[in-house]
């Protein structure tokens, strides 16, 4: 008697639960299988980026410097090659490996230029905008100034406003797959928080939810009388 009590008691458990994580439950799921519906490299957009092009090292000239350098980095560019310079203080500079010279910051020719010679897809370039850092898109995921490439695939490429580099590669369904993930761990506003206490509480209860019905399940298949 006291079984039967307690079964019928976990039965209201279970119905309560699922009336309350029934729905978490179905997003986790639907979210997961969008996110699961493309391989990551489609994701990332890895074939529409060119590959790096190669870099000459003859007659290669490094800048006369006076800062302390945490790093020097040497990349082509469409100009040429270029040593990427970080100093201590974590400021990045550029400077011609021609001459040793040192690179203006970018402008819009210069992005228009390094995001075409980045992209390898079957896009156009439709628009290029400056992005400062306080002002930075939700897809880029970082505070720095930017210039946003954008391309007719939906395709939006972004370039530091100081080295040329690419800062971001991000396709259209890498929004998508973004817009899952942020459902995903219930974070739309910053969608990297993974360790919060309305998702923990949720899995919890979804976790308790599981227990109890396989419980149930277990001691109803048990109790049923053989043949």
């Amino acid at each position: 008697m006291t079984l039967n009590r307690t079964m019928q008691l976990f039965a209201r458990w279970h119905v309560w639960l699922g009336w309350l994580v029934g729905f978490p439950i179905l997003m986790w799921t639907i979210t997961g299988l969008v996110m699961v519906a493309r391989p990551i490299e489609t994701v990332r957009g890895e074939g529409l980026q060119a590959k790096p092009a190669q870099v000459d090292p003859a007659g290669l000239v490094f800048p006369a410097l006076t800062a302390r350098l945490e790093s020097a980095r040497l990349v082509q560019q469409p100009d040429g090659p270029v040593w990427i310079v970080t100093e201590q203080g974590g400021g990045q500079y550029r400077y011609s490996a021609k001459d040793g010279s040192a690179i203006s910051p970018v402008i819009e020719t210069d992005a228009r230029l390094l995001a075409l010679a980045t992209y390898a897809g079957e896009g156009t370039l439709e628009t290029i905008k400056y992005f400062p850092a306080d002002l930075a898109p939700l897809d880029l995921r970082r505070k720095a100034d930017s210039w946003q490439a954008h391309f007719t695939d939906g395709t939006n490429i972004y370039l530091d406003d100081k080295t040329g580099e690419v800062l971001a590669f991000r396709t259209r369904w890498w929004r998508v797959y973004d817009v899952m993930w942020g459902l995903h761990i219930m974070d739309l506003q910053t969608r990297e928080d993974t360790s919060h206490p309305v998702l923990i509480v949720f899995a919890a209860l979804a976790a308790v939810g599981a227990a109890i019905g396989c419980t149930l399940l277990f001691r109803r298949r048990k109790a049923r009388p053989k043949a």
